[in-house]
């Protein structure tokens, strides 16, 4: 036991005399570093001092600030202070680049209470289908450019009001069409070239042009949530009638109307337009007829619009009477109907001739007491229409 706490106590005491050797030796090199001479380090950072310090060196280092010299600082060198080099004769002077106290202190307009307006912004330039759409040729006054939502709108938007034929004569559009310059000058050009000279090969003149929808932002054929229509694009135009200056209107969907006629304005609007609609593409355009420059691969082309044949003058209600060369219908006899024939035959025979004459008479007899009745024309019942 005591040779055991022995060893523990020298143990614990080379421990302790270990952390103090090393204390002790910190102590030692933190003494040598505090006392070394900082004059290498002052001397290192006088050399990189500015080049100006120069100037100063007749003055003593106390009126300079600075801190006395010691016996082993070293002499700085001296260094020639740069200098700006002297303006060239032919540059500028800097005054004129700056405005005068007087232009500061005035607006160039004269009035330093009113603000300066900024410039309008620069005017558009027509565009050659503009240029070319002048009062000789139609009344369609130009319009702001319409921007609506879901792509609604367009650019080089007309109003056109009037289409000027060659001699001078107008066809009015009623109402005034809102549309895209491009489809109002293919819209003149077609009366003009192709209208005209129908109505005159008829003995008479166009006047008006019944325009039954122009620019409508909306869908086709009004259908919610469908693509955007040529309308909606001011691209197009529903055409009803024809007004003449004699007062006739040609529908363009009235059987009435000759079909030759219909087919002439037919084929024409296929050749300008690049969609023409009417009856019998849809039940949307049978009673007008739709015109439409819209743009599709190659060219591609649609023109869907059936010219009906007139309607009858008179529709057969009734049957047409069974000629008289015909054959007789032969009629199938019925089991009960021998019984029926032969007891009718035995009633008539059983009746006298006395009693036939009777009959007779009484029937005379009323004839003359009566005056005749005025026969009135079968009424037809109407039939309620039955939903299925």
């Amino acid at each position: 036991m005591n040779s055991t706490a022995q060893k523990a106590s020298r143990k614990w005491a080379n421990g302790t005399f270990r952390r103090i050797g090393a204390a002790m030796v910190t102590v030692a090199v933190a003494a040598i570093l505090i006392g070394m001479p900082v004059e290498p380090a002052w001397a290192a950072k006088r050399s990189r001092a500015a080049p100006w310090d120069d100037l100063f060196r007749h003055l003593s280092p106390r009126e300079r600030g600075g801190p006395r010299p010691t016996a082993r600082r070293a002499a700085a060198p001296v260094l020639p202070v740069p200098l700006p080099k002297p303006r060239p004769s032919e540059a500028p002077s800097a005054e004129r680049d700056k405005p005068d106290k007087e232009q500061l202190a005035s607006p160039p307009n004269g009035k330093p209470d009113q603000q300066a307006v900024p410039a309008p912004p620069p005017t558009p330039q027509p565009s050659a289908c503009r240029l070319a759409l002048t009062d000789q040729v139609a009344i369609a006054p130009s319009i702001p450019d319409i921007k609506g939502a879901d792509g609604c709108g367009g650019e080089d938007l007309v109003r056109l009001e009037a289409i000027v034929l060659p001699d001078k004569r107008r066809v009015s559009v009623k109402p005034a069409a809102i549309l895209r310059c491009t489809m109002a000058s293919a819209l003149a050009e077609w009366i003009r070239s192709d209208i005209a000279p129908l109505a005159e090969r008829l003995g008479s003149s166009i006047s008006d042009l019944d325009n039954f929808d122009s620019f409508e932002c909306r869908g086709r054929n009004r259908i919610v949530g469908a693509r955007l229509s040529e309308h909606g694009r001011a691209n197009a135009l529903d055409v009803r009638a024809f007004k003449f200056a004699d007062g006739s209107l040609i529908s363009l969907t009235d059987r009435t109307v000759p079909r030759g006629l219909r087919e002439s304005v037919l084929h024409s609007a296929c050749k300008r337009f690049s969609t023409v609609l009417g009856p019998g593409s849809d039940w949307y355009h049978e009673d007008h007829i739709h015109l439409d420059l819209m743009e599709r691969r190659g060219n591609y082309r649609i023109c869907q619009w059936d010219v009906w044949d007139p309607l009858p003058q008179k529709a057969p209600l009734l049957p047409a009477e069974r000629p008289d060369e015909a054959p007789p219908r032969e009629v199938v006899a019925k089991p009960g109907d021998a019984k029926s024939d032969a007891k009718s035959g035995a009633k008539s025979d059983a009746k006298s001739d006395a009693e036939l004459d009777a009959e007779k008479s009484n029937a005379e007899k009323t004839e003359e007491a009566e005056p005749p009745r005025e026969e009135k024309p079968a009424k037809k019942k109407r039939r309620q229409n039955r939903r299925s």
